[in-house]
């Protein structure tokens, strides 16, 4: 099924561009079921939080994803996950 190319279009999850399975696993998680939930959520927060709540350190492209996400749902163009991997990089250089 093909990812949205608007933030209206993502009717769920894993509509979001970058987002598969795990990933909606993930944001279940977090107690996120639709895509709008995430307009204004702080990916770095989601990243902690997600550690936490499973109790492992997720790799550093995990935090990167929710960047992607986060900024797609808000109205930003549909990049790959790796487009915020310099963002990531720059704001937690030791992840």
């Amino acid at each position: 099924m093909p990812k949205a190319r608007t933030a209206a279009a993502a009717k769920r999850l894993i509509d979001i561009p970058n987002i598969g399975p795990a990933m909606v696993e993930d944001f279940c998680n977090l107690g996120f079921e639709r895509p709008p939930q995430l307009i204004g959520k702080d990916p770095h927060a989601l990243y902690q939080r997600l550690c936490k709540v499973t109790g492992a350190r997720h790799d550093p492209c995990v935090l990167d994803t929710f960047i992607s996400a986060v900024r797609f749902m808000e109205g930003g163009p549909p990049h790959p996950w790796w487009h915020y991997t310099a963002e990531r990089k720059a704001t937690w250089p030791r992840l």
